[in-house]
């Protein structure tokens, strides 16, 4: 039995739920709004009246689940681990069948499955975009949108790259003497928005004598529809996902965006637990599947010598569903330390989370904003140049953060810092 197909999955994880109140330490939300509902105790205690028959699921009781970033700072902090971040997903799917989607996400989620149509509506819009966003001036680049439609008026997005990320390479790039051949999920942020980021993956491998495949049938990982409680879209994103890279033969799938690494290492196999030839699938991906600071530093590992300098002062912040849901955070941290000329700057709680938790930032944007300006607050107090973090949603709450901020910090991914430095080993060695 899932989470994602019955409420009584989680009455278990219910029941360990002592409600004794160590979650509201580390709540981002809870900070926020000071409520009891707003923090996984009162979250807990609603789902128990549901499975106890004695409440009804209420659309205002629906908007309460909605308050959770699913940071899983909660289940880090509980003295029983209560997953209370698996609850909240029970809840909404459980909200979802009884009163339904919401008409505007049935949209964009019935979009997402259509891909061809995704696509054409991405290139659209790149071309299109200045009716919408006005460019920021200056260094920093990204846009503001011209008029106030419930997303923060003070957002700065990111452009939509002018071609997208997976068609601007072959679906093979080749290496002299391959050591592995992998998969790249791209995921829908590095495919249409950075695809510089996917550019420093691609160039990582390769210098690491890893062959890559960018399966074409990729698409969205299903992410903002299991979080938001439309099962049948996840599912379907899901199995056309490991359909497409199962036709492709690889060793690994690495991916380099914290919520896509969550859903082909837990979710997919979730999702489709009672379909057990798909389930078969899930978990044979889900174990071959990496986040590329992973990778590199665990599987390869990657290459050291020739190195060149990179002077920059860096702050690393940890992704939630990184950090916390793969357990990845020394990783980075060594990649970055084995660059010559970083200096890695710790800020006071790098593990706390930005705010964005991807549709979250769309539904409650000045709380997410209000949860982001704590991360930048922190960011400032490192007094470093340059942010680095390991996932593209957080890339964008960390953008806008520090240009509102009026802060002069360059965000990156850490394989971007990684790929700089080989690209600066690879001309000083030329030009001996």
């Amino acid at each position: 039995m899932s989470i994602y197909t019955s409420l009584d999955a989680v009455s278990e994880y219910v029941l360990n739920c002592t409600k004794c109140g160590n979650c509201q330490a580390v709540c981002p939300i809870f900070k926020e709004m000071l409520y009891e509902v707003a923090v996984a105790r009162g979250k807990n205690s609603l789902v128990e009246v549901l499975l106890d028959g004695k409440a009804e699921l209420t659309e205002g009781m629906a908007e309460r689940f909605s308050l959770c970033t699913t940071c899983m700072a909660c289940v880090a902090n509980c003295p029983n681990a209560v997953p209370s971040d698996k609850i909240v997903l029970a809840a909404r799917a459980e909200a979802v069948r009884r009163r339904g989607l919401h008409p505007i996400k049935k949209v964009i989620f019935r979009t997402l499955k259509l891909q061809r149509l995704f696509d054409f509506g991405m290139k659209v819009g790149s071309k299109f975009q200045g009716v919408a966003l006005k460019r920021i001036e200056g260094k920093h680049y990204g846009a503001r949108m011209r008029f106030n439609i419930g997303l923060g008026k003070e957002k700065v997005f990111p452009n939509l790259a002018a071609k997208p990320f997976r068609s601007q390479y072959p679906t093979v790039i080749k290496v002299d003497k391959p050591k592995m051949r992998v998969a790249f999920f791209t995921g829908c942020m590095i495919n249409y928005f950075y695809t510089d980021m996917g550019k420093a993956v691609v160039d990582v491998l390769k210098v690491n004598d890893v062959e890559v495949v960018i399966p074409p049938d990729q698409g969205c990982c299903g992410i903002p529809a299991s979080v938001n409680g439309d099962v049948p879209s996840a599912k379907a994103l899901a199995k056309r996902n490991l359909k497409a890279f199962e036709e492709m033969g690889a060793d690994a799938v690495i991916v380099s965006c914290s919520s896509g690494g969550t859903a082909w290492k837990h979710v997919y196999s979730e999702l489709l637990e009672d379909e057990p030839e798909y389930k078969k699938l899930a978990d044979k991906w889900a174990a071959k599947a990496y986040d590329i600071n992973e990778f590199l530093v665990k599987v390869v590992p990657f290459k050291k010598e020739g190195l060149g300098r990179v002077e920059r002062k860096v702050t690393y912040h940890d992704p939630c569903h990184l950090n916390r849901g793969q357990k990845i955070n020394k990783e980075p941290r060594e990649i970055l330390k084995s660059i010559p000329g970083i200096e890695l700057v710790e800020m006071k709680d790098p593990g706390r989370c930005c705010g964005m938790a991807g549709s979250f930032s769309i539904v409650h944007p000045d709380l997410s904003e209000k949860i982001g300006s704590k991360k930048i607050a922190d960011i400032a107090g490192t007094k470093t140049d340059t942010v680095a973090t390991a996932c593209p949603a957080c890339r964008l709450q960390l953008h806008s953060g520090v240009v509102n901020a009026g802060l002069d910090h360059e965000v990156v991914h850490v394989m971007q810092l990684l790929a700089e430095s080989y690209a600066k080993g690879s001309m000083a060695a030329a030009a001996k």
